[in-house]
């Protein structure tokens, strides 16, 4: 069975207009990458955990927020490394100068012996819809036009 992830498309209303709220990823193998690189907050999803909570929990990890409300599916999509992810949506509203998130340890530079600590996020952001697809993964694309086409 293919991995899954589960993970919240977060979005919030400025003036009238829609935003979405993306989080880059940390660690040296993201770190010149923009364009293409940005992801909803997800996570993998424990064994016998329930999926929208795991999403939640992964807001929680990766930026320090807490999301209470209820979210609105949108569906589930296969990754092109073969992963699944599952999305809903929620509306909320997250400062993204005091995100926390937390930290993950790889050996770098590759074969050199020494560990080093980075964020599993180094960033997030506020994007309206056009940019937003521009940013986030190639594999999340649909997501954003899932939320698009029932959020207009």
């Amino acid at each position: 069975m293919p991995q899954r992830s589960a993970g919240l498309l977060i979005f919030r209303q400025v003036a009238g207009y829609r935003e979405v709220f993306l989080v880059h990823p940390g660690g040296p193998f993201w770190a010149r990458k923009d364009e293409g690189a940005w992801s909803i907050p997800k996570g993998l999803v424990d064994d016998g955990e329930d999926e929208q909570a795991a999403a939640k929990r992964e807001v929680f990890e990766e930026v320090g927020a807490t999301i209470e409300d209820e979210c609105e599916w949108l569906g589930e999509y296969r990754q092109p490394g073969g992963k699944h992810v599952l999305a809903w949506s929620v509306e909320a509203d997250i400062d993204v100068e005091n995100i926390v998130s937390n930290t993950f340890r790889i050996e770098w530079p590759p074969k050199s012996g020494m560990m080093k600590e980075f964020p599993e996020v180094d960033r997030a952001g506020w994007f309206g819809l056009d940019e937003a697809e521009r940013k986030i993964l190639k594999g999340q694309k649909q997501i954003l036009a899932d939320f698009a086409a029932r959020r207009p």
